[in-house]
């Protein structure tokens, strides 16, 4: 089965198809780093960059672009408040989204321009939308023509009318329509501002996007993600525009995808509602796997309601999924050898099969929450074959060990193996602080065996002694 996605343009699942063989290109909006980003904005962060890896692995080549909004209303009204330019608030918060993301595994994309950074293309892509008809300048402002493009509404199947019934000119703008949207606003006091034909402002959050999507991925793009708020009008102005700019037939983009919203105990998220939680606050109250696991065990197209409980359930299956993996790593340094009775093939033809269920569920608009439970079922099974079976060869826990590596490369919800390479130095001083406890133990000085639990705790390592002996494992 090959990859379908549902692409909210024809609203309709498709097979994918990519402009060029072999090639991904996919821009993905990304945070106003004005404040830590919310729970809410986890997810599309979390949901594409599994998509992201999933193409990966089937043996594309993408180009993931993931942009700053370092400049709009938000940013400049913050730094006012806090008496700092917006550059340092800018650097500020984009330090903190790096340390939030790299805690939740969401890797890092291929680019991450700051709009700030790309004034020039923007202008660039302004000047192509005014000279092919579809911009026009009001007292230092640009819009955009609303009225000179047919097109518009057609992202979020709305005609005109229907939009125009729910819009407004705000004071001070000069629109020739409500639905008219601002390319360039001209320079206020006390406004960061830059030079341009229409005189000193700053860039409309809209083109921003246009702008850099157009210079890293070029005027059509395989596909374009963010949340179901985004659809409009930050989707639909980005499409009308970036087709205004560039002038032909081809489309802005081939495969729109929106995550579908998160709910706070079956309440949309909002600050008005009080219900706001950054996910900085959430990740220090949980583990944070356990905020990745919970945002890919519903299918992403539907929303999704955080709890507490869901939240802690999502903990416990983490720990459950990490604890399999130790548990496997230790039985391969304690359990190994020959077992006549034991039937690899039917062992790896059950792993295939699971294997080949963990694509289906992939391939099928990348339903994470089917392949979730797949993953369970590969946790089952290698743990029902440990119950099972005292010794079990080498080719089982290489088998099994390749599996669990697989999945979490695409779903990240294992986390680092306490066994690999990097934790060398540290595992072998932990393992020789086991071995002295082991000792203390047998010599019944158990006030130096309590010691060391103590000090391994606080360092966050978990010990458990069984009858093969002491295995350890790293907290959440």
């Amino acid at each position: 089965m090959s990859l379908a996605l549902f692409n909210d343009l024809t609203r309709k699942k498709e097979p994918f198809i990519p402009i060029k063989e072999g090639q991904v290109t996919f821009y993905s909006c990304g945070p106003t780093v004005y404040d830590y980003f919310h729970v809410g904005n986890s997810r599309p962060f979390i949901v594409f960059d599994v998509l992201r890896r999933w193409l990966e692995h089937e043996g594309y080549h993408v180009t993931f672009v993931q942009n700053f909004t370092d400049i709009d209303d938000k940013m400049i009204h913050r730094a006012h408040k806090e008496g700092i330019t917006v550059q340092e608030l800018a650097e500020r918060f984009i330090a903190e989204y790096n340390k939030d993301a790299n805690a939740l595994g969401i890797r890092k994309p291929d680019v991450s321009p700051r709009a700030t950074e790309h004034i020039p293309e923007i202008i660039h892509t302004i000047e192509r939308i005014i000279e092919n008809g579809h911009a026009y300048v009001s007292d230092g402002d640009v819009y955009f023509d609303i009225q000179s493009w047919p097109k518009y509404g057609t992202l979020c199947k709305q005609n005109l009318e229907d939009l125009e019934a729910g819009a407004r000119v705000e004071p001070g703008e000069k629109k020739k329509d409500p639905l008219d949207f601002a390319l360039w606003k001209a320079e206020k006091p006390g406004e960061p501002s830059w030079p341009s034909p229409w005189g000193n402002g700053r860039p409309g959050w809209h083109i921003e996007c246009s702008a850099m999507s157009s210079k890293y991925l070029g005027d059509n793009i395989d596909i374009h993600s963010g949340g179901v708020d985004l659809m409009f009008p930050h989707h639909e102005n980005e499409a009308a525009q970036s087709e205004a700019a560039s002038g032909t037939d081809k489309p802005f983009v081939n495969y729109w995808l929106h995550n579908g919203f998160l709910l706070i105990d079956n309440e949309k998220m909002s600050k008005s509602l009080g219900n706001f939680l950054t996910a900085r606050a959430a990740i220090e109250k949980y583990p944070p796997l356990a905020l990745r696991f919970f945002m890919l065990s519903a299918h992403y197209r539907s929303p999704i309601n955080f709890t507490t409980d869901a939240l802690e359930q999502s903990a416990a299956g983490v720990s459950r999924l990490r604890n399999s993996r130790s548990d496997l790593n230790f039985a391969a340094k304690t359990r190994t050898g020959k077992n006549e009775s034991f039937d690899l093939k039917k062992f790896q033809n059950e792993l295939d099969e699971l294997h080949t269920k963990f694509s289906e569920a992939m391939n099928d608009d990348f339903n994470t929450a089917a392949a979730m439970g797949i993953l369970f079922d590969v946790v089952y099974l290698i743990n029902t074959t440990l119950k099972e079976n005292d010794i079990l060869p080498d080719e089982f826990f290489t088998l099994s060990k390749n599996a669990l590596g697989e999945y979490d490369s695409i779903l990240g919800v294992i986390g680092p193996d306490d066994s690999e390479s990097e934790h060398d130095e540290e595992s072998a001083e932990i393992e020789n602080l086991i071995q002295e406890r082991t000792n203390a133990r047998k010599t019944k000085d158990f006030a130096r065996s309590d010691e060391i639990r103590n000090m391994l705790k606080a360092r966050g390592i978990v010990l458990e002694d069984t009858p093969q002996g002491t295995k350890w494992k790293r907290e959440l």
